[in-house]
């Protein structure tokens, strides 16, 4: 147990209306020293599954029970109040009411002898942090790496092409057209291929965009592809606010996810798309209050444990004859409005999820913009 100093400074006159503590992305509990709740913020109700209101002047074990008398936070917060100095725990494990566990790191902070400030971080949310801080910057060797492969790629073709236009012009027999006409079809492929790749680096046009017309397009597109086999259901939240953002690039995210998840069960079976707002969301160590949840779920194989970590990659696909491209430049899209997506998998249940924060009319030019 070590002392440690809190980034909160906290006192009795100061912790009215404690709106301030809502804006912090760990969850936060304030205790007397009788160790019975006096406050918690919006985050420390989302982790421990309670409503502050009915919960202020509980005692602290009827929010969660620890695994032990000796080491466990309620002996630690003890000692806090007993000898008003602080301790940190980089692992705990707490049971809620709820039969769930959690594990969590730990900082405890004496205001005075009447007070404390616990934090709780659950370890889970280091690691997503870790992960999507490891997406980003993957994402911009990706796109350092997409644009020198396609230009090194797209200049020799046009000569390719050419040569092969003269050589059929050349041919003794029409019957080999057929070989040169192949050359010509296949370079015409690949360059429609990296105009796809070079297309992501114009900047966005942001404007208020209704995250369900997106869906509902998206929906007419997919549907259209496999028009006797697939089915797409819907479930929307209708209240979600419009947000701010560049409308064909959210289509096209959209749609690249939308067509992996048709493709994967084979163009047959039925297709969810889901709406829902998430309130106090962090992403990439910022916190957002309110952004919206677009979940498009299938009954397809799952993706392969083996590119899970690599999904988002360029290049990277688990489908024959995919080129890779389709959820590199979904991600994309999404992280230029400081968006992400997330996915959960399993053989026959995968969501692919995607968080975009909703931003005050003041900060729209906050979305990202990399070239």
């Amino acid at each position: 147990m070590t002392s440690q100093s809190s980034s909160i400074t906290t006192s009795p006159s100061n912790l009215e209306p404690y709106s301030g503590l809502d804006l912090i992305a760990t969850a936060v509990l304030i205790v007397d020293r009788n160790l019975r709740l006096m406050h918690a913020n919006a985050a420390a109700e989302n982790l421990f599954a309670f409503s502050r209101k009915n919960a202020v002047g509980m005692p602290l074990s009827r929010v969660f029970q620890d695994d032990g008398p000796d080491n466990g936070v309620f002996a630690m917060l003890g000692q806090v109040v007993g000898n008003e100095s602080g301790f940190s725990e980089s692992s705990l494990t707490l049971h809620l009411p709820t039969g769930s566990t959690l594990h969590c790191s730990c900082l405890a902070t004496p205001v005075d002898a009447e007070m404390v400030v616990v934090e709780f971080q659950p370890l889970d949310q280091h690691l997503k942090i870790a992960r999507e801080e490891k997406l980003f910057e993957q994402q911009k060797l990706n796109r350092e790496l997409i644009r020198n492969l396609a230009h090194e790629i797209k200049n020799p073709l046009g000569g390719i092409r050419g040569a092969a236009q003269l050589l059929e012009r050349e041919l003794p027999d029409e019957a080999l057209l057929e070989y040169t006409q192949v050359i010509v079809k296949e370079v015409d492929r690949l360059r429609a291929l990296m105009d796809r790749l070079l297309t992501p680096h114009h900047l966005p046009k942001i404007e208020p965009v209704n995250i369900h017309e997106v869906l509902e397009y998206v929906r007419s597109v997919v549907v259209a592809e496999f028009p006797e086999t697939l089915s797409i259901k819907r479930d929307y939240d209708t209240s979600l606010p419009e947000i701010l953002a560049d409308r064909e690039q959210l289509i096209q995210a959209i749609l690249n996810i939308a067509r992996n998840a048709a493709q994967s069960t084979a163009g047959s079976g039925t297709i969810r798309f889901q709406t829902r707002v998430a309130r106090q969301v962090t992403i990439v160590r910022e916190r957002h209050r309110l952004a919206l949840e677009i979940r498009i779920c299938d009954a397809g194989p799952g993706v392969p444990e083996h590119l899970k970590d690599t999904i988002f990659y360029p290049l990277v696909t688990g489908r024959d004859g995919g080129t890779g491209i389709g959820l590199s430049l979904a991600q994309n899209f999404i992280n230029r409005h400081a968006g992400v997506i997330e996915f959960e998998s399993a053989p026959g249940n995968t969501q692919f999820i995607v968080l975009l924060p909703v931003r005050p009319p003041g900060l729209s030019q906050t979305a990202r913009s990399q070239a």
